[in-house]
């Protein structure tokens, strides 16, 4: 028996490289899936929902699409064995993934599908791969790089990508400096020349390879961090989510209490058209008074009112959730409230709601936001207000399913969750 044990094992090592006896025999003798659906008990819905865990442990997963034919697509922000995407597939329709591959040697954050190519994005520039009439990859090593050359300074520096109906596509390039002060300052710099080649939405076209930085057009400025991101067939127009600059009472505690700086400002979500400025760095939006207000880098108290240019958001949403990820619902597994309405995947927590690491929905109709509502909760595993161990997972990529369920990704274990509804 001992000398079939070490036979197997050495027989493993050399074909695998892996030494667990029972992952070997399980590969040979008994074909089976990757990852088996679990139910995910612990995330809380509305009723009629209900969550499964489709895979884990996969790394920093951070955006995701899935193809008509249901291939998932994911984006890892930290190589995984030298690559940064991973294809997962159910090829049988069980709903357990039994295929993956990982492929494309750079990380990030951005990826999508559209007219027959996928899209992804490094931290400085955009691939596309051609896909074939199944929509599966022709060529995974050789994609075309249609976008490089974008900043890049190691803070706020995910590409996530959005693409329209006309040939464009849209990437954000969030600002490397958090309030745009003077070094070692509390003064911002005016202007902001960070705003040149960050802090905003920049425009290139979908189909053109080689392009640099200087080929692409601002498309909208003052836009902190748009880390949410997504076109909306159904009014034809682009959307964001956007995250708010951090504390104001390290260098101005005069006019804000350490309450007021871990309350405000708020993260926003708008709806951007070309040339539009939302108002970063030089103000910031105040959810408690619905209000435009001065920043104090530029001369505010807490009190001042300003930008008057600057669009409003459609909703304010309370500070630091970090909103990371935006997706217009257009299936019709979900109940109509939730059809043509907007989920947002929040990354981080709320001091004021004690609340975070959530799903929500923007209900929309006739293209007018409504009340946001909590969708999805507790991927954190923990009471937030008094926790007893650590979060367990952060809500990070939203993908909607040829199904119409929808996906979830956590960048903290590399879980992907998959969320349905039966009536």
């Amino acid at each position: 028996m001992q000398r079939k044990l070490f036979k197997s094992a050495a027989l493993l090592l050399t074909l695998t490289g892996v030494s667990i006896l029972t992952a070997y025999k399980s590969f040979t003798e008994n074909p089976g899936p990757l990852y088996s659906p679990v139910e995910a008990k612990d995330i809380k819905l509305p009723a009629g929902f209900s969550a499964s865990i489709l895979a884990s442990d996969l790394g920093a997963t951070r955006h995701m699409v899935v193809g008509k034919n249901g291939d998932m697509y994911v984006k890892l922000s930290k190589l995984k064995d030298g690559k940064g995407i991973y294809l997962l597939r159910d090829t049988n329709g069980d709903g357990a993934i039994d295929e993956q591959k990982l492929f494309g040697e750079y990380p990030g954050t951005g990826i999508a599908i559209k007219n027959g190519y996928l899209y992804s994005s490094s931290n400085k520039g955009v691939f596309r791969y051609k896909l074939n009439e199944k929509e599966e990859i022709i060529d995974f090593d050789k994609p075309e790089q249609i976008v490089e050359g974008l900043v890049d300074k190691g803070r706020d520096n995910a590409k996530p990508i959005a693409l329209d109906n006309k040939g464009n596509i849209y990437v954000t390039v969030g600002s490397y400096s958090d309030n745009c002060r003077e070094t070692g300052s509390g003064k911002g710099m005016s202007p902001c020349t960070i705003l040149d080649s960050a802090g905003g939405i920049w425009k290139f076209k979908a189909d053109q390879a080689g392009q640099q930085f200087s080929d692409g057009k601002r498309f909208a400025t003052g836009v902190k961090n748009a880390v949410g991101i997504d076109w909306d067939n159904k009014t034809d127009a682009l959307y964001v989510t956007v995250h708010g600059r951090g504390k104001f009472d390290d260098m101005y505690p005069q006019y804000y209490t350490p309450k007021q700086s871990a309350e405000l400002p708020a993260e926003t979500l708008y709806r951007l058209k070309e040339g539009d400025d939302a108002g970063w760095p030089y103000i910031y939006y105040d959810h408690f008074q619905n209000k435009k207000m001065l920043a104090p880098e530029y001369g505010g108290d807490g009190k001042k009112t300003a930008g008057e240019k600057a669009i409003n958001p459609l909703v304010g949403f309370p500070a630091h959730l970090g909103p990371n990820a935006l997706l217009f619902y257009s299936g019709n597994m979900f109940p109509a409230k939730y059809k043509n309405g907007a989920f947002v995947a929040f990354h981080s927590q709320s001091a004021e709601l004690k609340k975070g690491y959530l799903v929500a929905f923007v209900p929309f109709v006739n293209g007018k936001a409504g009340k946001w509502e909590i969708f999805a909760d507790n991927f954190a595993g923990t009471d937030l207000v008094n926790p007893t161990g650590p979060i367990q997972h952060r809500p990070c990529g939203l993908a909607q399913g040829p199904d119409g369920a929808l996906y979830v990704t956590d960048d903290l274990n590399g879980t992907i969750f998959k969320i349905a509804y039966k009536k």
